[in-house]
């Protein structure tokens, strides 16, 4: 079978009566179906006892975008401004998988949201609005923008470290570590950067985009911009799945779970 890929829900109201409903973007199903390879698990958002019931049984952990925010007493932060949207059922199940998972060897991609979460739970800090800090950048993209290309499009470059993992996984690409361009659809980001994590790109501002897990046992990064939007056009956010991917399955092999056959070559 595909490897088993963990997907956090998001707590959303849905319908005329807002009831709670568990939530994951079709973006990232598509993407663990398409160049993951894997097979999507949806993590409903119900705390610490679930994320210890169900890692046992996934091969890689997916950490998603969301327009809701960390909450900042889990990092010692200031309050945020009101009507700011925030998940508390997402972080309570989001941040033990986290370190779950790094302590197991679960393979793990943070994106956006997540990166923040993976940040959050190792022991960093972020920075709420960095559109509001001198110097920065606006890294948001108005939610009300109706053109997806526009709104999802190339925002920014960032620099890349050129010997770090994103650059192992990149080589023969043929890109520049100089200038990699990236959509930018946030207003958290890192402000201090957890121990256990080593910075991999940045934004003209200085804003960190990308890190990696130190010593962690397999693949685990976390990159703030959103490569579920562009992967069939872009190789890089492509290659970055593929790799996470290949992840997966070094552990569900681990694991001693059934794997799919080598597909017979054409006669």
């Amino acid at each position: 079978m595909r490897p088993l890929i963990g997907i956090p829900c998001c707590m959303k109201a849905f319908g005329a009566f807002a009831m709670p409903n568990h939530a994951v973007s079709d973006h990232y199903i598509q993407v663990v179906l398409g160049p993951i390879g894997g097979m999507p698990i949806l993590v409903p958002a119900a705390g610490e006892g679930v994320a210890a019931e169900i890692l046992p049984r996934l091969d890689g952990l997916l950490l998603t975008g969301s327009r809701s925010n960390v909450q900042p007493d889990l990092y010692a932060g200031p309050p945020h401004l009101e009507g700011t949207p925030e998940d508390p059922a997402r972080d309570a199940t989001t941040l033990p998988l986290i370190r779950g998972a790094l302590e197991a060897g679960v393979p793990l991609l943070a994106i956006c949201r997540g990166f923040q979460e993976l940040n959050v739970a190792l022991g960093g800090t972020l920075d709420q609005r960095i559109q509001d800090l001198p110097g920065r950048m606006d890294h948001s993209t108005p939610s009300d923008q109706a053109l997806p290309k526009v709104r999802t499009g190339k925002a920014h470059a960032v620099r890349v470290a050129p010997e770090g993992e994103l650059a192992r996984h990149w080589a023969g690409l043929g890109w520049s570590p100089a200038a990699v361009p990236v959509n930018s659809l946030h207003n958290q980001g890192v402000a201090t950067l957890a121990p256990r994590l080593t910075a991999e790109a940045w934004a003209p501002d200085g804003t960190i985009e990308a890190a990696r897990v130190e010593k962690a046992r397999d693949f685990a990064l976390g990159v703030q911009w959103h490569p579920e939007y562009d992967w069939c056009e872009d190789m890089l956010s492509r290659r970055l799945f593929e790799a996470f991917g290949e992840a997966a399955r070094r552990h569900q092999g681990a694991s001693g779970r059934v794997t799919l056959p080598e597909p017979l070559a054409a006669e």
